[in-house]
């Protein structure tokens, strides 16, 4: 074990100090069995509701923040946007029209994405996080989140696996944008 933890402290590369031991199933498990899970809440424009909405949403999210009883991240993090299905959608769509004006409505939404795709857009994703060994916990707690997000008006689900694999990413790449495999077992 000594051996282990020093080549970690001298290593200059980063999967060799970071405990993470495998994702699975939603949850980032770590060398000492702790898992990291939680949800992914979709976002919602509240600011397009009247202010009476908003401050009701707004009302219930402090609510909801209160009820919490245990450690957890609020985590940002920026996706990658990839339209190049929609982007040739739309150029089949463009050969098989003849119409000159269909056919310039069509170009002109081609050039916006290209034009997108050109800026590195991205999707911005909000989880909410925390830690716990106990597997009956950690369901419970999902559905405390999932189930007191939707009294706010908001829909969340548990994260996924290509979740955990972003937020990793983003924290570690400073949120460049990388091509990476799968954290596997050891």
């Amino acid at each position: 074990m000594i051996k282990k933890d020093s080549r970690k402290s001298r290593s200059k590369y980063t999967e060799d100090w970071i405990p993470v031991k495998t994702i699975a199933n939603g949850m980032i498990v770590l060398d000492n069995n702790l898992k990291v899970t939680g949800i992914k809440i979709r976002p919602r424009n509240i600011f397009i509701l009247d202010e009476d909405a908003q401050v009701n949403v707004i009302t219930s999210l402090k609510n909801f923040y209160n009820t919490l009883d245990f450690e957890f991240w609020i985590i940002v993090a920026d996706r990658p946007v990839d339209i190049n299905l929609y982007l040739s959608q739309l150029q089949l769509l463009y050969n098989n029209v003849n119409k000159p004006y269909i056919r310039k409505l069509i170009k002109e939404d081609i050039d916006k994405a290209n034009m997108f795709m050109n800026n590195n857009v991205v999707d911005t994703e909000y989880y909410l996080m925390f830690k716990e060994k106990d597997p009956e916990i950690i369901q419970k707690r999902i559905r405390h989140l999932v189930n007191n997000l939707a009294t706010c008006g908001l829909n969340a689900a548990q994260t996924t696996n290509e979740d955990l694999r972003i937020i990793i990413d983003n924290f570690l790449g400073g949120g460049m944008t990388t091509e990476f495999g799968t954290v596997m077992p050891l």
